[in-house]
């Protein structure tokens, strides 16, 4: 997969990756105007490009008040979202290259104000989307927001990934209405945030290319049996 050209789709301003941003970006803009005085720590998982957050602080009021880190494994994508905070004068962005499912990266910045997990689980297995939601109770702080995404297709899991938030403590501030194209949804954690441990592993990025294609050899295998 080219994850540099799989962002092109952004520049369409019809298209259902742009449809998803803005509604990221509403949930991010909700998240930062809602916070509460003084600094903000914020971390992205598999950051991409940045446009989520960065096009938001850009201009909010609370902008330098954040602490950012971004971390995205592809270097391309780096290198847009760094270039693309600089010129907003983001200085306290930081963009990171590397694997973004360790949680070594976001031990100096746990448990943050604001955790964006998206374009994620629909790129991992189902065990890996729970382990996931799990560590954002690390990730998190009390009264902080986690904003995330997945894809409805079939099977949809955005309902078993609500439950999962909510069963840990999460309480639902939005979802994305089923029939949007994408999946959205915030939760703020109202639970006591459990220490973040170096070493760890969320996930394993397998991509949705490849579970697409393991799900459909699985049906044909079914239907020919």
């Amino acid at each position: 997969m080219d994850w540099q050209a799989w962002h092109d789709a952004y520049d369409s301003p019809d298209s259902w990756l742009t449809r998803r941003l803005r509604a990221v970006q509403d949930r991010i803009q909700n998240a930062l105007d809602t916070a509460p005085p003084g600094p903000l720590r914020v971390v992205s998982v598999c950051a991409g490009q940045g446009r989520d957050l960065v096009e938001v602080l850009a201009d909010h009021p609370r902008r330098d008040d954040v602490r950012a880190r971004l971390v995205e494994l592809d270097a391309g994508n780096t290198a847009y979202a760094r270039e693309s905070a600089h010129r907003a004068g983001l200085s306290q962005v930081d963009v990171v290259t590397d694997d973004a499912s360790l949680t070594d990266h976001y031990l100096d910045l746990a448990p943050a104000d604001l955790v964006l997990v998206c374009g994620v689980f629909g790129n991992i297995v189902d065990a890996d989307i729970e382990r996931t939601v799990d560590t954002c109770t690390r990730l998190c702080r009390t009264g902080g927001t986690v904003v995330w995404t997945r894809n409805r297709h079939v099977p949809d899991r955005v309902p078993l990934v609500c439950d999962w938030f909510e069963e840990r403590g999460f309480e639902r501030l939005w979802l994305s209405d089923p029939d949007a194209g994408f999946g959205v949804g915030a939760h703020r954690f109202t639970g006591e945030p459990g220490e973040l441990t170096s070493g760890q592993r969320m996930f394993d990025f397998v991509g949705y290319d490849v579970l697409k294609a393991a799900r459909s050899g699985a049906d044909s295998r079914e239907a020919g049996a």
